[in-house]
């Protein structure tokens, strides 16, 4: 399956900053993409440059099987930044019809999308509206709007649940989804890891410019396990601090944590606590989550650990 996107070497420097320092990665069709790193890391600069806003100043980028090209393939791509630049003094609904029919559709065709993503969004009360009369929570649903309602085969969200409420939250959440389920491929910029772990394919980290890591959640979780095991049982039957197979790490009201040792697996390990008697009611492995591995790579040397490629 060819690529909607591929980035080959991306570099972008400011005077001696070096933004994006030899970015490549891949994104297949109707994947949901996660861009992470900390602030200043170049996610706003990489998606700038994606979207044509920043040239770079070396390397290519291959949209959809062919060199980008800003004036051809715009209409192609819809982005949604952090930093909103709606016209405040304008009507919702002439603001939506306005970028819509900006993107390429006719007056006709902008019409039926725009009314389709109103309802949909149940958005058409705020129709006739001055946008600075919208809460924060309105303008976020009405920005996603516009970034998505000339059905772009490439949406750029950057952090896309800002002020919005939990409902509204998983409203735009369901729509992510299914835009992906149709094959819209998807880049999703957040400092919230919980919603990375719930929403995407596909992640990559970067830091000062330079990609540290580029797997999918469920290899990134898998590479940085440490052997740590979670079992729930009889609250009142104690166990071994330490075995040569096992080490516990917290033990407390029934619910132990143990590290296994070198050499020892899972069924090693359940088949010595089934040999205790321990009535056991789960025992599962425990993955580090999305927030720690991110801490663990941000707070480490940059140049310490090489990006790999899972």
């Amino acid at each position: 399956m060819a690529h909607l996107l591929e980035l080959r070497n991306i570099r972008k420097y400011f005077e001696s900053q070096r933004a994006v320092d030899d970015i490549s990665f891949s994104i297949d069709p109707g994947s949901i993409f996660g861009l992470l790193g900390p602030n200043g890391a170049g996610k706003t600069t990489l998606l700038r440059i994606i979207t044509g806003i920043f040239f770079e100043d070396s390397g290519e980028i291959l949209l959809n099987g062919h060199r980008f090209d800003v004036t051809a393939d715009l209409s192609m791509i819809g982005y949604m930044p952090e930093e909103k630049g709606l016209y405040k003094k304008m009507k919702v609904g002439e603001q939506a019809m306005y970028f819509a029919q900006l993107k390429g559709l006719s007056y006709a065709q902008a019409s039926e999308k725009v009314r389709y993503w109103f309802d949909r969004l149940e958005m058409n009360s705020w129709w006739n509206k001055k946008v600075e009369d919208l809460s924060k929570g309105m303008h976020q649903k009405l920005q996603f709007i516009i970034t998505v309602q000339h059905d772009p085969k490439l949406i750029i969200l950057d952090e896309p649940f800002s002020g919005l409420d939990p409902v509204n939250a998983n409203v735009i959440k369901d729509e992510i989804f299914a835009l992906a389920k149709k094959g819209n491929t998807i880049i999703f910029s957040t400092h919230r890891m919980e919603q990375v772990e719930e929403i995407c394919d596909h992640i990559i980290l970067v830091n000062q410019g330079k990609k540290l890591l580029d797997g999918t959640v469920d290899n990134v979780k898998q590479q940085f396990k440490e052997n740590l095991y979670r079992v729930e049982m009889n609250a009142d039957h104690a166990l071994p601090t330490e075995t040569e197979i096992y080490k516990i790490i917290n033990d407390e009201n029934g619910v132990v944590v143990f590290r296994l040792k070198e050499g020892n697996t899972a069924n090693i390990a359940l088949n010595y606590l089934l040999q205790q008697n321990v009535t056991l009611r789960s025992f599962q492995e425990v993955l580090p989550s999305l927030n720690e591995i991110f801490i663990r790579l941000v707070d480490s040397t940059p140049t310490a650990r090489p990006f790999q490629t899972l």
